[in-house]
């Protein structure tokens, strides 16, 4: 038997860490893979939760999180540790995800080592390189490298070819964000003892209609998170109504938010959410109010609507079935569009019932076919 491939998957965030580790765990269930892990850490905290409830245990940790990090000064740092890293373990192939700093330098340093890198969610585009920014510039980056794009719909799937990819590198394989989302709940239900820390808040807004929040996004910094705070205490009137916000880390998001809401006696800003608990505010919030783009996948596998706070998304897919639904950061719509699915229950059903097009939680299983066929196992 010829021995087993040795694949690198990179990550460093929470949410590259989601959508990686039911990759990592199928490539160490398989034989013919040898996987071995390098985190970045460029969140430190919000990752760690992740490889914690996982159970995966890096083999390398570049540690790189610093506060207020400039982009140029991480990805100088990021491309020079992964580079070594490389240098070390010698892959046969890369894997990386998304559109992170992380990802754009993991592809790039394996690039000018020769070493192949595979592309998970590959294929996004919003088609405005400053909204996300600058994540849509580092998917682009890292599509014109990569050797498989594991697209997760046929949209980008159609928006890797409109840019020529070959058509024989590109691959639908759903998106693996709904693969992790299957495996944390079937983990919650065997180990209840994982999610109870939102008891206290389930019992004190009995009765009320939750909103679950989060926001982070660098593009509305400064006005934009002016706005989403004045648009929650609006909706934090209506006695019929909650909102918990699992706050952000970023003393952009958290100044503000600190100031306009605290004290309200419907709205919770709590400390970011581990993964299971994060499952759990998904389960009993009735709207997603976000400028996140996995919550636009995630929310709509367990049924509810999505309002995403941004101009553009490089995930239309949900918009297009219904699921989600653009709404900006100006707080009189926010506000609107919120009132709406809350005051009319056909609006809310159409948006709750639509069809999720980001998967069937098989998508990890798809990628590690793949990886065998391409690599001859």
């Amino acid at each position: 038997m010829t021995s087993p491939a040795r694949i690198l998957v990179i990550f460093g965030t929470r949410p590259e860490a989601i959508k990686l580790f039911p990759v990592v765990h199928a490539l160490k269930a398989d034989p013919r893979f040898e996987c071995v892990v390098c985190v970045s850490a460029q969140h430190r905290q919000m990752l760690d939760q992740v490889l914690d409830i996982t159970g995966i245990v890096p083999d390398h940790d570049l540690d790189v999180m610093q506060p207020d990090q400039t982009l140029d000064a991480l990805t100088a740092n990021l491309l020079t540790g992964l580079g070594k890293v490389m240098d070390e373990v010698q892959p046969a192939r890369v894997i990386v995800q998304g559109d992170t700093a992380t990802a754009m330098t993991g592809a790039l340093a394996a690039y000018y080592r020769k070493v192949p890198v595979d592309h998970v969610e590959a294929g996004l585009r919003s088609y405005n390189i400053y909204h996300p920014w600058p994540e849509e510039v580092n998917r682009k980056i890292i599509g014109a490298m990569a050797s498989l794009h594991f697209a997760p719909t046929t949209t980008s799937e159609a928006a890797l070819l409109k840019e020529n990819a070959d058509p024989a590198r590109v691959h639908v394989t759903g998106n693996t964000v709904i693969d992790a989302l299957h495996w944390v709940s079937a983990k919650i239900e065997r180990e209840p003892a994982l999610a109870t820390n939102l008891a206290d808040l389930e019992a004190k807004f009995a009765g009320k209609r939750i909103i679950g929040v989060t926001s982070h996004r660098r593009e509305n910094f400064g006005e934009g998170m002016e706005q989403i705070a004045k648009a929650i205490r609006q909706i934090a009137e209506r006695p019929d109504t909650a909102v918990i916000f699992p706050v952000h880390l970023n003393p952009n998001v958290r100044k503000v938010m600190n100031e306009r809401l605290s004290g309200l006696d419907n709205v919770a800003l709590i400390e970011p959410l581990d993964y299971p608990h994060f499952a759990r505010l998904l389960n009993i919030a009735e709207i997603m109010l976000t400028d996140s783009g996995g919550v636009q996948e995630e929310a709509p596998a367990l049924g509810k609507p999505v309002l995403v706070m941004r101009e553009t998304t490089e995930r239309p897919e949900g918009v297009e079935a219904g699921t989600a639904k653009l709404v900006g950061t100006d707080a009189a719509r926010i506000v609107t569009e919120i009132s709406t699915l809350l005051d009319d229950t056909s609006a809310y059903e159409a948006m709750a019932r639509a069809h999720n097009p980001f998967g069937d939680g098989q998508s990890a299983r798809r990628i590690v076919e793949l990886l065998a066929n391409e690599i001859g196992q």
